[in-house]
């Protein structure tokens, strides 16, 4: 009888098992075993207020590589994500200088700027058939442009208004920042979107093999265009709420989230060539990324080692990855 009891359970937990993506559960076992480190330079490491600081940081990146992870679930690449960072900070900022008009606008206006050149994206790669590398690189040269000329080349002058830093550095919930509380908010949407929208669906069959979904009735070129400009979108939003944090935005601010946003998506099990991938390993990548980030600080680094460090430790998990995978 325990043995009949029991077979049940050994299946159901091998099942799930099965279901564990091992790029997800190594993820998972990094960021332990980095808080464990952490812990042995610093008592304060593992305190609830700096991990809460930490959570803080990594939303920033997070709300930029959740529109990443759209794109590479299509088997594309977004690299304008630096300037539409900047992009969607400045604009946002040049808004808020208009008054309380302005002010009222200054999120959904930058917010827009980044979804009109995410949009210019996907109508290059789904309509002119350009390839997301090459669109992409020029959109992104094309916003530098843009930006230097409107700030003539000096640091921008116009600070972020008083609704961009509540969003991100204020409190509606009593122990949680606004800026993690965005992050929930838009990764909820997310998942929403990849698991019970036919919108979701349509971008895994594309990933999967384009050819094959369009025969199927999915309109690929309209998908794809969307996608671009929702990473867009997000892009600038992450953009919006650094600005927030930093009370003004800054050249080149978004430098900084290309390769992390990248890095966070695929280190979290979705695959570079399109069409498998969870938002579970996504915020696994984020956060593996930023506590990485944060003990190489704190272990006084230099900025040298540390990107030789960083780099090392994508490559290594990547190539486990793809041994995996093989």
């Amino acid at each position: 009888m325990s043995d009949a009891a029991a077979s049940p359970s050994a299946h159901r937990g091998a099942a799930l098992l099965r279901r564990i993506d091992p790029a997800v559960a190594a993820s998972f076992g990094c960021i332990l075993l980095l808080l464990l480190v952490g812990s042995l330079y610093s008592r304060s490491f593992l305190s609830p207020d700096y991990l809460l600081q930490q959570l803080k940081v990594a939303s920033f990146l997070g709300v930029i590589a959740t529109g990443m992870m759209l794109v590479i679930l299509l088997g594309q690449i977004d690299l304008s994500v630096p300037w539409v960072v900047t992009s969607g900070a400045m604009m946002a900022c040049a808004a808020a200088a208009h008054g309380t008009p302005g002010g009222v606008l200054a999120i959904p206006f930058g917010i827009l700027c980044g979804a009109a050149i995410g949009l210019l994206n996907g109508i290059g790669v789904a309509y002119l058939r350009i390839p997301s590398m090459i669109i992409t690189l020029a959109t992104n040269a094309v916003a530098q442009g843009l930006m230097v000329a409107y700030t003539g080349g000096f640091a921008p002058q116009d600070s972020a208004s008083k609704a961009m830093r509540y969003l991100a550095t204020g409190t509606i919930v009593p122990g949680l920042p606004n800026a993690v509380l965005v992050w929930i908010v838009i990764g909820a949407a997310a998942v929403w979107l990849l698991s019970r929208t036919t919108f979701g669906r349509a971008i895994y069959a594309i990933g999967n093999r384009e050819r094959a979904a369009y025969l199927s009735g999915i309109d690929t070129r309209r998908i794809t265009m969307l996608a671009f400009a929702l990473s867009g979108a997000l892009s600038a939003f992450g953009g919006v709420l650094l600005a927030g944090y930093a009370s003004k935005a800054a050249q080149s601010m978004g430098d900084a989230y290309l390769l992390p946003s990248i890095a966070a998506v695929v280190l979290g099990g979705t695959h570079i060539l399109g069409g498998r991938g969870s938002y579970l390993g996504t915020v696994a990548g984020v956060v593996l990324i930023t506590l990485l980030q944060s003990i190489l600080s704190v272990m006084q680094i230099s900025e040298a080692g540390r990107q030789l460090i960083y780099g090392a430790v994508i490559i290594l998990m990547l190539l486990i990855y793809s041994r995996q995978k093989a």
